[in-house]
Order: C-alpha cells, then structure tokens, then sequence
C-alpha cells in the first residue's frame, strides 16, 4: 500500500508507459500540496507524462484533482444558465471582449476567468486594463452579484482557483514541456471547470500565429477538450479557426479595445463580427435557448446592431471600476506617441508568411511580455491598413505601426518577415471544422 502512493513509484509508472491508478494520481496532488513531491519530483512525472501521454480515464482523474485543489465556484439557483469561451489564443483575438456582454443580453451568465498575454499573444485581461481604472481583481463571493445584476464579469485566475495549476504550468514554463496536448487540455478546463459552467465554447486556432500552428495538433486538442469537458457533464463545442492572418486588424490592447467597441456596435471588421456571432450562437444552442446556429445567430447579430450589446459593455466597464467614457469614446483611449507606415514594397497581393512575428513586434514595441509579471506598454501595436488577398501597389501603406520610446526598428523588420505579395489572391476561411 505504501508504496502505491511512493512519489518515485508514480514516476517510475509513468516513465515506463503505464497508466496512473485513481490513487495514484490522488496521492501526487496530495503531496504536491503538502510540499512532499519537491519540483524535481513534480517536472520529472510532468516529463513522463510529455513523452508518455494519458488515457481519457487518466486525463479525467489528473484533471479532477487539479480542479479540486482549489476553490469552485457554484451558481446554484442563478436563473440563467452559464457559459463561457475559451480560446487558445493568436494575433489581434479579442472575441471575449464584445462576445461576453453580447452573450449577457441573451440572458445568459458569463463568469469569464481569463489570462494574461505571454509571448506572441495578448491577454483578455491586459487588454480590459487598458480601459483606465477596470479591475480584473474579482473575488469568488463578488461573481454572483456581478452575474445577477450584469450577467457578465471579466476576471484573472486568483490564488483560490486550481492552484495546483499554477504550480505545475510554471515548471512546464521552464522546462520546456508546455506544448503537450493531455497538459494543456486539463491546465485550460481544470481553470474553466471551477467556473460551475452549464455550457462551453472552445476557439482552437491554426496556422502561423497559433499556439499550436500544425492542424492536426490543433485538432487533437480540440477533440481531447471537447471529451474531457463532457466526461465533467459540461455541454461543449470546439470551432477550429484560422490564425494564418490576425483577427481583425488591430494588434495591441487599447487598438483592440477600439476595434471591440466598433462590433459591439455592429461595425468594425467582418470577420470578428463573423466569429463573435459563431461562438455566441454555439453557447445559446447548448445553453438550450435557441434550437438551431441560424437562428441564434440572427439574435445575436440584431442586439449587436441595435446597440444592446454594447450598453451591456458600458456597464461592465463602469462596474468593474472602468471609466466608461473610454468606452463611449474610443478615441479618447490612451494612444502611443508616434505612428509610422510600412508600406508595399512592391504590387501585389497581401498575404501573411509569418503571423507570429505580428506578434514579436508589438511585444518588441513594449507590448508583450516574458513573464506574468512584466510591465507592458498598452498603447503601442498595429492596425492594418489592408487585409489578407487585397491587391496593393508599391509604395502603399500596409499597416500603421503605433510605436512608443524603443522598439521601433526591430518591430519594423519584423513586420518585414511577416508577409509577402504574392501574384494570386489567397485567402482561407475562417472557420475550418466544427467539432
């Protein structure tokens, strides 16, 4: 008996390919959270589980224990069903901004526990930070009021919240052995889970500017999301979705809060409109208040264009600490001191050869960051000018770089490698495969 909960006897199984028993992986949590399982122990059984995989019995129970490591949240006798979306991330996705409040005029509750950006991609929160004074900040007890007055709240993961999760992404982070699929899918649901979530929606991107560009990976991980939040008896969808090209045409957080605000208006680029209203009506069909995608669509695209949507938004912002006239006025958000142009260096058709290094150049800007705890630069990023298979001629602006005291000629070059002009126009759909 003893030694079936011996730390180097769960490695050891591991290591050798075999499955973990309930017990297992109960007692490794277990002793992770008493300080038993040291780090080395800890990144060793995460590397065998890198190399070795789960099975869906094993994910389910690894991702159970990680759930209950913490506090969940529980929304007994809310008259709304709840959602949420998750999205693994890319260049210019800002979906969470409008499609929450959009999803609260349907009467539906979103508790969105979001992130930070790291690396290439920006984060929900930092970007509702840039509106000056919003609080992300949201205690466990501060979600129902906020979900019964608003049906919204935008919020980080706090301490509470599968803090077994913090642990072992952190030793992922330097270790080299975040991109495993069974890893990654029970870091975003055990976080996603505690939510007490009736219904979700997963936005799994491909292409150069995802976190996972390979489609098959991509797909393999929508797929392991998908039956591993309905193993939990939560309704879920996963659209798989192009990150070749930006979302939009706004890259960096307040250029994208603008653009949020301009769809919540039923304005703005058609395809984020296209993928709000994607997602949104997947979650009104599995939260049963709609029968079929079409007609939830035509829903929620008339409380975008009526201006419901974006009343709802207002009033998130002045709630959450927010000043709403930054909202109200997008113009009067806080803008980088300088711009400049990258043109075409030749004619020819748009298209993008590196998306990823959209991303670098915001961040070489001052608007990305290594670490959690950076300091960015909200103001800074890029804005289109042209989108994916519009023909240009030389000398024409391609994008607006919005740039502060460094980074100027690096984010240039970078945006250099990012595309190319091709003699044919090309230009993929935007969402490839429902799942």
């Amino acid at each position: 008996m003893e030694r079936a909960v011996d730390i180097r006897s769960i490695i050891e199984t591991k290591r050798d390919g075999a499955a973990l028993t309930d017990a297992q992986i109960d007692a490794f949590f277990a002793q992770l959270a008493d300080g038993r399982a040291a780090d080395y122990h800890a990144t060793a059984l995460l590397m065998a589980v890198f190399l070795n995989g789960f099975e869906p019995r094993e994910l389910e129970r690894w991702t159970r224990a990680m759930l209950h490591s913490g506090d969940t949240l529980s929304f007994d006798g809310l008259d709304k069903p709840v959602v949420d979306k998750h999205s693994t991330g890319g260049i210019g996705d800002k979906a969470s901004l409008p499609l929450a409040p959009l999803l609260a005029t349907q009467g539906l509750a979103v508790p969105m526990i979001s992130g930070r950006g790291l690396g290439h991609t920006g984060g929900t929160l930092d970007k509702l930070e840039a509106i000056d004074g919003f609080s992300t900040q949201v205690e466990p007890d501060a979600f129902r009021p906020a979900l019964e007055e608003l049906g919204v709240v935008f919020a980080g993961q706090t301490a509470r919240i599968a803090p077994a999760d913090r642990t072992l992404y952190a030793l992922r982070d330097v270790t080299g052995l975040v991109e495993s699929i069974p890893l990654i899918a029970s870091s975003i649901l055990s976080k996603k889970l505690a939510e007490g979530l009736d219904a979700l929606v997963l936005d799994v991107k491909f292409g150069s500017g995802a976190f996972l560009p390979e489609h098959e990976r991509g797909a393999e991980l929508a797929r392991t999301m998908v039956d591993l939040a309905e193993r939990f008896g939560v309704r879920t969808v996963a659209l798989r979705t192009n990150m070749e090209r930006p979302l939009g045409r706004a890259v960096g957080h307040t250029l994208e809060v603008a653009e949020s605000v301009a769809c919540l208006r039923g304005e703005g680029p058609d395809d984020l409109r296209e993928l709000v209203l994607a997602l949104g009506a997947e979650l009104l069909v599995a939260a049963r208040v709609e029968g079929g995608r079409d007609t939830a669509s035509a829903r929620l695209a008339r409380a975008l264009d009526d201006g419901s949507a974006f009343e709802r938004f207002v009033r998130v912002v002045e709630r959450q600490g927010g000043d709403p006239r930054l909202v109200e006025e997008p113009s009067r958000l806080a803008r980088a001191p300088r711009t400049f142009e990258v043109v075409a260096p030749r004619d020819g058709h748009l298209a993008f050869a590196d998306l990823r290094a959209v991303g670098a150049a915001v961040a070489a800007l001052g608007g990305g960051r290594r670490r959690v705890t950076d300091a960015i630069d909200p103001t800074v990023g890029v804005v289109w000018q042209v989108v994916e298979g519009d023909f240009v001629r030389a000398g024409q602006p391609l994008c607006t770089v919005h740039a502060g005291a460094h980074g100027a000629d690096q984010a240039r070059t970078l945006l250099g490698r990012a595309f190319e002009l091709t003699d044919e126009p090309r230009r993929g759909a935007l969402i490839v495969e429902r799942i």
